[in-house]
């Protein structure tokens, strides 16, 4: 999906897999201060939509996510996994319950699996999935904003700030109404500094939940069975998981940023050392510098100073080793 926003003024169009809007709009760290102060509106409007429905829809993703959603309070915003059989992450849902209607955003172009897997698993159970992505566009408003929410809109509340169900045919009309304009990059920075891990970027075909700190805020360690529980009870009472995430406080010196993938290695080892992780999300932010995360083997020490490809790297704690 192709943001209306791109075409105004200063937008440069973000790339990979948030391809579609824009990644800032002429000024990187203004619009980071702009966020981080309350202000702003940031273009979610790649994000896919999917809404669940019917009298079961909340016992009935109970049985499938890793979140305690039967009982969800109309208005109170969650996380949650859907996991493989093995514990792996498949799928993130942002989701809230309006009454009638459950809510989910998800990561650009996850939509498709999200629905056919919960497609597949309707049974008898009084529900119906929807593909709402053409509808509906997400807009993130930061915590302090006092941005007005026009009647009708689901709006799903969170500490970090108001995520609106947003009919897409409002958004250029809402966008002028309640911004300045926020790219991407910005709000990927502020995530960066909360340590707030994102499917597809934080995660690969072999993470676990425990790995990059899901336990809690998207997994609820006290519900009943769904696929993949064994594997998170296992690790929680029996073991460790064999990675970790850190937050990285980057070298100012160098010019470029060390990308996703980019290995990590123990500085005292030098550049040609044994790869100990990868960089995950690394961004430029307006007060720390260059930062990054990333996800490290768990018996890394947590005082060891780090090289992120030729880049000098200090940690921070995020997943207890």
């Amino acid at each position: 999906m192709k943001s209306p926003l791109l075409s105004q003024p200063g937008a440069v169009p973000a790339e990979g897999r948030d391809e579609g809007v824009a990644a800032h709009y002429g000024d990187l760290f203004r619009e980071q201060r702009a966020l981080a102060a309350g202000t702003g509106l940031v273009d979610l409007s790649h994000r896919g939509v999917v809404t669940v429905t019917g009298d079961d829809r909340l016992s009935w993703l109970h049985l499938l996510l890793t979140q305690h959603v039967s009982e969800l309070p109309v208005g109170q915003a969650t996380e949650a996994l859907v996991l493989s059989a093995n514990g792996h992450v498949e799928h993130a849902l942002y989701l809230v319950d309006d009454g009638t209607t459950v809510w989910i955003h998800v990561e650009p172009g996850t939509e498709g699996e999200l629905i056919a897997y919960l497609e597949s698993m309707k049974f008898f159970y009084r529900v119906e999935v929807a593909d709402r992505t053409e509808e509906f566009a997400v807009v993130h408003l930061p915590a302090g904003s006092i941005a007005e929410v026009p009647d009708g809109v689901v709006v799903r509340e969170t500490a970090y700030g108001r995520d609106l169900f947003l009919p897409r045919g409002d958004l250029e009309k809402y966008a002028a109404e309640a911004g300045p304009l926020v790219g991407i990059l910005a709000y990927e920075a502020l995530r960066v500094e909360a340590h707030r891990p994102r499917l597809g970027f934080e995660t690969d075909h072999r993470t676990i939940p425990h790995e990059v700190g899901w336990i809690g805020s998207a997994v609820h360690l006290q519900k009943g069975c769904y696929r993949g529980q064994e594997t998170v009870a296992r690790v929680h009472n029996l073991g460790k998981p064999p990675r970790r995430l850190v937050f990285l406080h980057l070298d100012g010196s160098e010019v470029l940023l060390p990308g996703s993938g980019t290995p990590v290695r123990l500085a005292a080892d030098g550049a040609d050392g044994r790869q100990l992780g990868f960089i995950t999300t690394s961004a430029r932010h307006h007060e720390l510098g260059p930062i990054a995360l990333a996800l490290v083997k768990r018996n890394v020490p947590v005082d060891a100073e780090l090289l992120a490809g030729n880049t000098a790297a200090a940690q921070e704690v995020v997943v207890e080793p």
